[in-house]
């Protein structure tokens, strides 16, 4: 099987012409100029030589004075992994020190929500709403050889940014409502989203939550340049079949670079979003020292998304299952301080999943309760028979008892499929408006 001629046929843009001294993306490596050090070899900036002092279209780094103008022209620059000298000193420890992998204390208290979940519902749904749209029409037009308006791509990341801001869990608890038949697209929306959530709580600023956002949003934009056959296959793919569906990594990076005003670290996502801190990872099989901390933070929601999503080939795990896997995933493949903050910001009880209660009733999470992460606001949908009842809003926080007489208390997260309950349908038939309104009864 001839794969090379698969995936390029639903691409019909024009190459650009090659040009002297470019390097293969499997030697080059994007690099922010703050974690430059002596002895790197810079083979590209992120402007034209010719608009630069530099005499040599590719140099080594060699004096202080050379790493301070390459820092006072440029953002970013790619180095070629290849030449850098030996006798530099191990790079970890230069870029173990910058922010790309701060300790867990370091970070701080996140910022305070803006508003409240109640208020910020209904804005969050228009967010997500005309969010996936935009994706599914970026994929539509990809598949079809176009490419990417990222002017329109900043607009729908600003909002998401913007709804997190006011209220993270208003907007988490649409990317619960999953469809398996529109999984490319919504787990694209959903990493921006997570992203953003993990940025807000780790004290990002807003303008790094629109890149790391943007970076979410377009990590897998190369998956539409792989075969609907392989991409869509129920089974397990073979080995030639997974080479084709790694390749999607070199592919959203081509996409993504001649997409005109892209974000660098967008591009740089799209190429380095699979690999693992081990080096293990592809396409490159590149170690810490090059993954920035965008990279590691849409590895991690990419991760939690992929997990408890059903898939064409795999039922989703439940929140409490993918944390498990993925804290055993810490340090070798995903960033461990990172992992913690990630937990952190979405709780244990995350918003829009179904729980147990020790009574035997079924609830839906509605919002976390920051100083109490066991007790969340829940509604209860069946009670203690399996039998409806009235919506309405309990604050576990406040330690309400049941018809018994018992605290209500979360047993444990459960399958919305192995209870019958669809949760998008539930969302459908306005189950929050009504757990308010109940509420203030």
């Amino acid at each position: 099987m001839n794969f090379k001629n698969w995936w390029f046929f639903r691409n019909t843009t024009k190459k650009k012409k090659s040009q002297k001294n470019t390097y293969t993306s499997l030697e080059k490596i994007f690099t922010p100029v703050n974690d430059l050090v002596i002895g790197m070899y810079i083979v590209e900036l992120d402007k034209p030589w010719l608009e630069t002092a530099f005499m040599f279209q590719g140099f080594e780094l060699k004096t202080e004075a050379e790493l301070q103008s390459v820092k006072d022209t440029c953002e970013y620059v790619y180095i070629d992994m290849t030449k850098n000298k030996k006798e530099q000193g191990p790079i970890i420890e230069h870029i173990d020190s910058s922010p790309h992998n701060k300790a867990i204390f370091d970070y701080g208290a996140p910022p305070q929500i803006i508003s409240v979940f109640e208020k910020q519902i209904s804005n969050a749904e228009k967010v997500y709403v005309s969010s996936g749209a935009l994706v599914i029409d970026f994929m539509d037009k990809i598949a079809k050889g176009g490419g990417i308006d990222v002017k329109l791509a900043k607009q729908a990341v600003a909002e998401c940014v913007n709804s997190v801001l006011h209220s993270p869990d208003a907007i988490l608890w649409l990317t619960q409502l999953k469809k398996k038949d529109e999984y490319t697209s919504q787990h694209s929306l959903n990493v921006c989203v997570l992203s953003i959530v993990l940025g807000r709580h780790i004290n990002l600023s807003e303008v790094h939550l629109n890149v790391v956002g943007l970076c979410g949003m377009m990590h897998d934009m190369g998956k539409m340049l792989v075969p609907l056959e392989i991409l869509n296959k129920p089974g397990t793919l073979d080995d030639e079949e997974k080479l084709i569906m790694q390749s999607h990594t070199s592919l959203g990076y081509e996409l993504l670079k001649s997409s005109d005003e892209m974000h660098p670290c967008a591009i740089d996502v799209a190429h380095s979003h699979h690999e693992r801190l081990d080096g293990n990872g592809y396409p490159r099989k590149i170690k810490q020292t090059y993954l920035t901390q965008y990279t590691r933070i849409v590895a991690i929601a990419d991760v939690y998304d992929a997990m408890t999503s059903d898939r064409v080939y795999q039922k989703g795990r439940t929140h409490l299952e993918a944390i498990n896997i993925m804290s055993n995933l810490a340090n070798h493949h995903l960033d461990e301080a990172l992992v913690i903050k990630f937990i952190e910001s979405i709780g244990v009880y995350p918003p829009g999943c179904l729980v147990q209660m020790t009574n035997g009733a079924i609830a839906i999470v509605v919002e976390v309760n920051e100083k109490m992460k066991l007790r969340p606001k829940i509604i209860i949908i069946l009670d203690e028979e399996r039998n409806p009842v009235p919506e309405a809003v309990i604050n576990l926080s406040a330690m309400g008892t049941d018809k018994c007489g018992a605290v209500y208390t979360i047993k444990g997260i459960v399958r919305a499929e192995d209870w019958h309950i669809d949760a998008s349908k539930y969302y459908q038939e306005g189950v929050l408006q009504k757990g308010f309104a109940m509420s203030k009864s």
